[in-house]
C-alpha cells in the first residue's frame, strides 16, 4: 500500500477510474485538464495504490479562514468500490491528517453529499462527527 501525490499527467489519468465513482460527471477526456486548473488554486490529488492499481483517491486543499483557522479540507475522497472495506479509505484518512499535522493546520474537514449514508458511517467511525449543514443554491 503506497499514497503519494499525483504529479504527472499519466498518474493524474490513473486516478480517474476511482474518482468517477464518486464524480461520474467528469470525463476522463477532461479529467487532467479540470486537475491541472484546480491545481493552480491549490488543490492536490492523492492516491493510494496497491499492487500497481490505484484503489483510493483524494482530492484536497489548505486553506485559511476565520472560523476554522488554517485547515485541510478534503474535497474528494473515494474507494473503489470493489475494494472497500480492507482499510484503503481509513488509510487515507490517515495520511490525509499526517499532511493536515505537517502543514500546521489545525482541523480537517470535509462535506459530504446528504445520500452518502455509508459514507457518513465511514467518517463517523473515524473520527469526524457531524458538525453541520451545507447548502447550496446554484447561479443562472
Amino acid at each position: 500500500m503506497h499514497i503519494q501525490l499525483a504529479q504527472t499527467d499519466n498518474e493524474i489519468l490513473a486516478c480517474h477510474p476511482v474518482m468517477a465513482e464518486l464524480r461520474p460527471h467528469v470525463a476522463a477526456d477532461g479529467f487532467v485538464a479540470r486537475v491541472r486548473g484546480q491545481q493552480q488554486a491549490g488543490y492536490r490529488l492523492a492516491y493510494l495504490q496497491t499492487d500497481g492499481e490505484v484503489v483510493a483517491v483524494a482530492g484536497f486543499r489548505l486553506g485559511e479562514n476565520l472560523a476554522w483557522g488554517r485547515f485541510l479540507y478534503v474535497d474528494d475522497l473515494v474507494t473503489a468500490a470493489s475494494r472497500r472495506s480492507k482499510g484503503y479509505g481509513a488509510a487515507m484518512l490517515a495520511w490525509l491528517r499526517g499532511q493536515a499535522s505537517d502543514a500546521g493546520c489545525a482541523q480537517l474537514h470535509l462535506d459530504s453529499g446528504s445520500q452518502r449514508v455509508d459514507a457518513h458511517r465511514f467518517y463517523e467511525r473515524e473520527g469526524l462527527p457531524k458538525t453541520g449543514f451545507h447548502f447550496a443554491c446554484k447561479i443562472p
